[in-house]
């Protein structure tokens, strides 16, 4: 195979990627002549929480943050891993099932190490 046709097979990549950069391009630089451009101090300001920052933002967190962000780990992998598994269960058979119920004992742990942390207790 000569180089030119190894290149010519990237070629439908190549123009891919140029036709998206273009129409991202344009819907940027549209947006950006379409809308309104007057931003005022409400705008501009903190809408994260609802307040302004009252203190330096290197200071450390509570922990109870941290549970709450494992407690979401464990629910997100739950959910995406228990899908696909009930869908195929019937294809991979005891050891599959196993596996799963292995996997499930797991996030139990970790949940119930959330609970006991008192993660899920809010004041």
């Amino acid at each position: 195979m000569a180089p030119q046709d190894f290149l010519l097979t990237y070629l439908p990549i190549l123009l891919f990627i140029v036709i998206a950069a273009g129409v991202s391009f344009v819907m940027i630089l549209g947006s950006l002549l379409a809308g309104r451009q007057n931003p005022d101090a409400e705008k501009l300001s903190a809408y994260e929480c609802g307040f302004d920052a009252f203190s330096d933002a290197r200071t450390k967190f509570d922990v109870r943050f941290y549970l709450v962000c494992l407690l979401f780990i464990i629910f997100d992998l739950e959910i995406a891993f228990l899908f696909p598994w009930a869908i195929s269960l019937g294809e991979i058979g005891v050891f599959g099932f196993w596996s799963m119920v292995v996997f499930l004992g797991v996030l139990t742990v970790g949940f119930i190490y959330e609970w006991k942390k008192g993660a899920l207790e809010w004041e």
